[in-house]
């Protein structure tokens, strides 16, 4: 019984070996289909179903598609149900997100408003014709809500293009909250120091406040 087990599992070994690089026209068999072969339509083509012949449909009126809800204005239009700006970020900031606003801004904002926010990003320095980029150390917009900021990611502003096709929402939040940052780094006093290293400022209580030179 052994002897016959063992020759059995010999031959269909050989049986495998001897199918490896075969070629075959017959459809492969399928022990299960997993809808392979479900009735369908492909784009643009023709139903007859429908009074008007057309497989793609329409969405049913009233319906949402699933993640697109958009049912605070605040998050995804940064305004009020009013339409006002809103004056703070909607999101809880944390390190991850500081982070993660460091790393976006870098790829999209800090070629025309440099590393520190200043105005002076690399195709600002060379003579390619562009309008120069604002500094966000201006007052103007240090004051301006967090809103606003949002609103210019997404849809721009004057000579600046919008940048909502390509920067998600929760990701302009993050470079507005990453904005901040740069703007309180670079109008520091020695009050934002922790009171645990105001000491390292010296008796002279020199401002802490880094260069507001760009640091490319």
């Amino acid at each position: 019984m052994r002897r016959s087990f063992l020759t059995g599992l010999v031959l269909m070994a050989l049986l495998l070996v001897g199918c490896r690089g075969t070629q075959s026209d017959n459809p492969p068999f399928h022990l299960n289909l997993d809808m392979d072969f479900q009735q369908k339509f492909g784009p643009q083509e023709s139903n007859p179903f429908f009074e008007d012949n057309a497989a793609m449909r329409m969405p049913v009126p009233g319906t949402v598609p699933r993640g697109e809800l958009r049912d605070s204005s605040a998050l995804y239009r940064g305004r009020t149900g009013a339409g006002d700006y809103v004056g703070d970020i909607p999101i809880a900031v944390n390190r991850a997100v500081l982070e993660r606003g460091q790393d976006r801004y870098n790829i999209y904002c800090s070629v025309c408003h440099g590393k520190t926010g200043a105005g002076n990003g690399v195709i600002m320095r060379e003579d390619y014709g562009y309008t120069p980029a604002s500094s966000y150390h201006i007052e103007r917009l240090r004051d301006a809500p967090d809103g606003y900021l949002y609103d210019v990611i997404a849809n721009g502003v004057r000579n600046m293009p919008a940048y909502g096709q390509k920067i998600p929402v929760m990701d302009r939040w993050a470079i507005v909250a990453y904005v901040r940052a740069l703007q309180r780094s670079q109008n520091a006093s020695p009050d934002d120091v922790p009171p645990g290293q105001q000491a390292r400022l010296g008796e002279d209580g020199a401002s802490p406040t880094a260069s507001r030179g760009d640091t490319e």
